[in-house]
Formats: C-alpha cells, sequence, structure tokens
C-alpha cells in the first residue's frame, strides 16, 4: 500500500471513530433529553401544585416577596383582606405598602423581618392598611425563603385577628373595671370587721362566724388584686421595683407562708436551699409573690399523704427555683394551656376551688424579669414547676 493508500484508510478509520462518537453523544443527549424532559414536567406539576396550595387559602393572607420586598405572591386571601387583586399587585407594590408607616418607624422591610432573618421566623401582630384605608390587626408569620442556596426572599402569612384582640381589650378593661368597683367596698368591709373583732365583748360564737367571714373577705381582696394585676400585665404596664432579690430567703418565707395550711392538708413540705442565697435582680416582692403561687398551688393540688419539694439550684448565669409535687397532676392535651389566664385542668375545676390566674401571674414575673416558668406533669403522679431566673 502507497503512503497516500495508508494514509487515506487512517482517515476513514477516524472518520469510523468519530461517527461512533457522535453516535454515542446523540444517544447520550437524547437520554438526558428525556430526563430533563421529565424534570421539567414534575418541576411545572410541582410548581402548580404549590400555587394550587396557596390559592386555596382563602382566610389567611399570603404574600410572598423578593430580597427586596417586592411581592412576587399574592393570595385570595390577601386579595380579601387587602381589597387588591393580584394583576394589581404582584411586581407592582412593596409588602411595605400594606403596613401602617408608624410601625416601620423608618426602617422599611427591616422592621419586618429583621427577627425573622436572625431566628428563622418570626410571629407578632402587625397594623395591614387595606386599599380603602380600612386597618387591621394582622398576627403575621414571618419566614426566609432562599433560592439556590442564596436569599430568595419572604414569605409573610397572616391572620386577621382584628376581632380577638378587640374583644381581648373589652375584656380586660372589664376585668379592670370590676376589679377596681370591688375593692373599694371590700377594704371597707374588712375595716368594720377588724373593728368589730377588737371587740373584747364579742361572744365566741359571734366571733368564730365573724372570723369565717373575714377570711372569705380577705381572699376576695387577693382574688380581686390578681384580676387587677392581670389586667395591668396585658395592657404593658407591669410594675416592677429593680432591686435585688434573695431567692434562699423568699423561698423560705414562701414555705413558712404554707407552712400551716399544708400541715391542716396533711401535706409534707421540705425546701432545701444552697447557703448564702443566690441573689438575683429583680423585685424582690413580685418574686416572692411568684413563690408565693407555686407552692399554694402545689399543696392545694396535692392530696392528703403527698409531697411538695421546694429546690435552688443556682448556675454561673441562671437560678432555677424549683416547686415539685405529687398531686393530681395536669392531662396531657390540656399542658399547652397551662399558665393562660382562667386555664384550669378537668380535673379539678369542680373538687378544687381557684380562679385559674396564679400561674399566669407567675409566668409573667418571671418574663419581665427576663426569665421563664417552666411546666412538666403527669396526670395522677404530679407536677414540677421551675421559675428559671438570670443572674
Amino acid at each position: 500500500m502507497t503512503g497516500t493508500g495508508a494514509e487515506l484508510a487512517a482517515l476513514r478509520a477516524r472518520v469510523a471513530e468519530l461517527e461512533a462518537e457522535r453516535s454515542a453523544l446523540a444517544a447520550l443527549v437524547d437520554d438526558r433529553g428525556e430526563e430533563l424532559a421529565v424534570a421539567a414536567r414534575m418541576l411545572r406539576a410541582r410548581a402548580a401544585t404549590m400555587t394550587g396550595v396557596v390559592d386555596a387559602i382563602t382566610e389567611q393572607s399570603v404574600v410572598g416577596t423578593d430580597s427586596d420586598g417586592v411581592v412576587r405572591v399574592w393570595n385570595p386571601g390577601a386579595e380579601r383582606l387587602l381589597g387588591l387583586p393580584r394583576a394589581d399587585v404582584v411586581r407592582r407594590h412593596r409588602v411595605t405598602d400594606f403596613h401602617d408607616p408608624a410601625e416601620l418607624a423608618g426602617r422599611g422591610l427591616a422592621a419586618l423581618v429583621a427577627t425573622a432573618a436572625e431566628r428563622g421566623s418570626d410571629v407578632r401582630d402587625w397594623t395591614y392598611v387595606a386599599a380603602d384605608g380600612t386597618r387591621r390587626t394582622v398576627s403575621v408569620a414571618v419566614t426566609p425563603r432562599a433560592d439556590d442556596g442564596g436569599p430568595g426572599g419572604w414569605t409573610f402569612v397572616g391572620t386577621d385577628v382584628t376581632g380577638v384582640r378587640e374583644a381581648e381589650r373589652l375584656k380586660d378593661q372589664f376585668v379592670a373595671l370590676v376589679s377596681h368597683e370591688l375593692r373599694t367596698p371590700l377594704s371597707s368591709v374588712l375595716g368594720y370587721l377588724e373593728l368589730v373583732l377588737d371587740d373584747p365583748a364579742l361572744g365566741a360564737d359571734t366571733r368564730r362566724y365573724l372570723d369565717v367571714v373575714a377570711r372569705n373577705a380577705a381572699r376576695l381582696e387577693r382574688l380581686v388584686g390578681d384580676l387587677l394585676f392581670t389586667a395591668q400585665v396585658e395592657a404593658g404596664r407591669f410594675p416592677l421595683v429593680p432591686g435585688e432579690a434573695d431567692l434562699g430567703t423568699l423561698v423560705h418565707a414562701a414555705e413558712e407562708s404554707a407552712r400551716v395550711t399544708a400541715a391542716a392538708a396533711g401535706v409534707t413540705l421540705a425546701a432545701r436551699v444552697p447557703a448564702g442565697g443566690p441573689v438575683v435582680p429583680g423585685d424582690a416582692v413580685r418574686l416572692g409573690q411568684a413563690l408565693d403561687n407555686l407552692v399554694s398551688n402545689a399543696v392545694k393540688f396535692t392530696p392528703r399523704g403527698g409531697r411538695v419539694d421546694l429546690t435552688v439550684v443556682a448556675a454561673p448565669d441562671e437560678v432555677r427555683v424549683s416547686v415539685a409535687d405529687t398531686g393530681v397532676g395536669v392531662p396531657a392535651a390540656e399542658q399547652a394551656g397551662l399558665g393562660t389566664r382562667f386555664t384550669r385542668g378537668s380535673n379539678v375545676r369542680r373538687s378544687v376551688p381557684g380562679a385559674g390566674l396564679g400561674l399566669a401571674i407567675t409566668r409573667a414575673i418571671a418574663t419581665a424579669h427576663g426569665g421563664r416558668l417552666e411546666l412538666v406533669s403527669t396526670e395522677g403522679r404530679g407536677t414540677t414547676a421551675t421559675l428559671v431566673l438570670p443572674r
């Protein structure tokens, strides 16, 4: 074979190799193309499903924005709440256009999303302003949305709570009014009872009857005080006197206050407090009130023969005061509501008197001190309430 013939044969062989590679690449492209087509169809179906889900939500407004707050998603709930159709809003308005400017305090979108950006989510009340100027109180859940690993925008899910908040306001006003109107005559009743009981000529039977009246009047006065206190908490007028509180002294005082009641009920009461405190910053009177509530609750809900233990554990950054009882406990399904006003376990509503204010007051006091109230309960076995306070 001549040199030219050999070169031609080599060229043909190379062409054949390239043809084979082309065929293989074409087959691969066809396969990948089918995969991409399937993936595209799946993505379109998923997007259609998500759009259908969002559009099916009519009782809550769902607003999705880009990272600058420009509206990209506007569901029928948002149309109903704010009075504008989707076509008039998407890509034409920012979410801040529908908020009370006073609440944004000149910070724009940052006022709405700062907490969600830091913690991953945020839920709080905001004032929405509709197209016709109507103002609505809306509980808004804010969450960040990521696109391809980067910041994609924000999702705002709002629930209109205007009626609920107004009802709460009226209820608080009513409670405060009734409590205030009751306190004045009660103070007069207790004052005159004290004068009568000081009379040495008072017969034994009459004195016993009046003692019962005085105890119940004092109990009613405490209840009125609790009602006024909770009304102050709800109104944001929580009075605190800053200072230092010796928790050891307060725990022993709470134990001493409850000792007579515990003994009469056949309940053993014990306290374990480390020597020399500990001392935390705060209002000693309010913290003492919180501990009194926890101890009296524990004694009240513990049957005869039971036990209540008070324990103080100090750590470098916090102090934990626990009140553990062997009482009736709270049904598991009702534990989420513990600590809200007028809430009591269904297993004690008829058998044990009370208004359901003690834990609500204690939780408010803990929160006002930058702490928290932890509750763990097992029905039929007891409850442990722990007051956690920063040092």
